[in-house]
């Protein structure tokens, strides 16, 4: 099986969801939210991929980083790179449904193991997909990490316990899933939580927790204020608020205000081992992908996974390479030139 195989089958998998583009850009799919494209004009999910292509790279290959470090550490799991797959659920009503939520996630957990690196499991309105999750993190030692919907403080805390249950590496909430209308319509009702909220879900555990969906320097502070140990530069893909800032484009001041007190993940536009060196220059620990994998998965199951994260591992050594570069350490805004 090879990439161009991948992304046949998941073309004819996904027919009416996702179109596989050349470039996944979110200009074919605009609005189709259930689907795989943005919210109403599709705006920020075209944002988060056009800002990042107006980050340029400095080429210079007289040096001695020949074979470049790659490794991450993620709360004392090191993995292969700075790539891990993001929470995704949903098969069915934003995929399609030609695989199985159990099918999808186990496909991607699986797939991240084999290619050195882990994966987020997800929440929806349906509560059989978190426990989906579980299942399949349990089955690997519980490494990964459950990401939790913003529902109220005593379910989420609830989830957190199932987690800290199967010894995950860490747990989040991604609280960019605020104004999901697709949760209250199906009884499952989230929104936004105050700091003293936040104190209370993290002070709940002892595992290291994620925050996902920071888009401010304001809520970046408050991340490390209530206690987070990671957060996620994230809107959600696009998929939740039209006309929002891109991902590359907010990421330098927050991580200008926070780096250091806090690890600073990123996701929305990475499509390549380039994309992942950007994201880090301007500011990132590491990143999170999620549509790439979703072509992965229904392409190729495990090995599609896997597959795609290992093209994207090779994409940043050479990038590493050709700009100079011997570690992630190494990566900052030195080695790019940003034209917005």
């Amino acid at each position: 099986m090879d990439l161009k195989e991948v992304r046949t089958v998941a073309r004819e998998k996904m027919k009416g969801y996702c179109r596989v583009c050349p470039v996944c850009n979110g200009v074919a799919c605009a609005g189709e939210v259930p689907g795989m494209g943005g919210s109403l004009t599709g705006s920020t999910f075209k944002s988060n991929v056009d800002d990042l292509s107006k980050v340029k790279l400095k080429l210079k290959t007289i040096h001695d980083a020949k074979n470049p470090d790659l490794k991450f550490n993620f709360f004392n799991t090191i993995l292969d790179f700075p790539i891990i797959v993001a929470p995704i659920t949903g098969t069915v009503f934003n995929m399609g449904g030609a695989l199985t939520e159990r099918e999808y996630i186990n496909s991607v957990i699986k797939g991240s193991l084999k290619a050195g690196t882990i994966a987020m499991t997800g929440d929806s309105a349906d509560l059989s997909l978190y426990e989906e999750g579980i299942n399949a993190l349990k089955n690997v030692d519980g490494k990964g990490v459950p990401i939790i919907k913003p529902r109220e403080n005593n379910h989420v805390i609830k989830n957190v316990k199932i987690a800290e249950s199967i010894n995950s590496l860490a747990v989040g909430m991604d609280i960019d899933g605020a104004g999901l209308i697709t949760m209250a319509l199906k009884g499952q009702p989230v929104g936004p939580k105050t700091v003293d909220e936040l104190k209370e879900i993290v002070s709940s555990t002892n595992l290291p927790f994620i925050l996902k969906g920071i888009m401010t320097v304001e809520e970046a502070k408050l991340a490390v204020e209530v206690g987070a140990k990671a957060i996620v530069v994230s809107n959600h893909g696009g998929r939740v608020l039209d006309h929002c800032e891109s991902t590359a484009k907010v990421l330098p001041e927050i991580s200008k205000a926070v780096k250091g007190k806090v690890m600073i993940l990123v996701d929305g536009g990475i499509r390549t081992g380039v994309d992942v060196f950007k994201m880090i220059a301007l500011g990132a620990d590491g990143v999170l992908i999620g549509r790439p994998i979703i072509v992965g998965a229904f392409g190729g199951y495990e090995e599609g996974v896997s597959l795609i994260l290992n093209k994207m591992k090779n994409e940043l050594y050479q990038t590493m390479i050709l700009t100079s570069t011997k570690d992630l350490e190494s990566i900052d805004n030195s080695k790019i030139l940003i034209e917005w």
